[in-house]
């Protein structure tokens, strides 16, 4: 398992509340496959309050994709939702859970944050 992952589930273990999830409650499990075998990673969210386990339970909406691949949606390398419509991630469950949690992913390294609107300028 790559540090990225451990530590970005291990941040949202810490980090227990999180207001982006205020409005979201479910259980979102991450099955990474590499070959024969599979780790897993849940996330249960009770209006933002997020605790994170390594168990195999059942969950509302269940993401499988390989831990190399995680592991550059962890870094801000790859985006969730490209590699989701690309057919490189699988979700069986409540697909909304995916896009709220989405939220949680860091954006690509380089990236310098939205640009505003101001008026005259553009």
């Amino acid at each position: 398992m790559s540090d990225a992952t451990t530590r970005f589930f291990e941040d949202l273990d810490h980090r227990g509340y999180e207001p982006l999830l205020a409005k979201s409650s479910g259980a979102l499990r991450f099955d990474l496959h590499e070959g024969p075998r599979t780790s897993h990673w849940l996330l249960r969210i009770d209006r933002g309050n997020m605790t994170v386990s390594r168990e195999d339970l059942s969950a509302d909406t269940v993401v499988g994709t390989s831990p190399e691949l995680f592991e550059d949606l962890v870094t801000g390398r790859e985006n969730g939702l490209a590699a989701l419509l690309r057919g490189d991630i699988t979700v069986s469950g409540d697909a909304r859970l995916v896009i709220q949690v989405d939220r949680l992913f860091p954006g690509p390294p380089q990236a310098q944050g939205p640009r505003r609107y101001r008026k005259g300028v553009r």
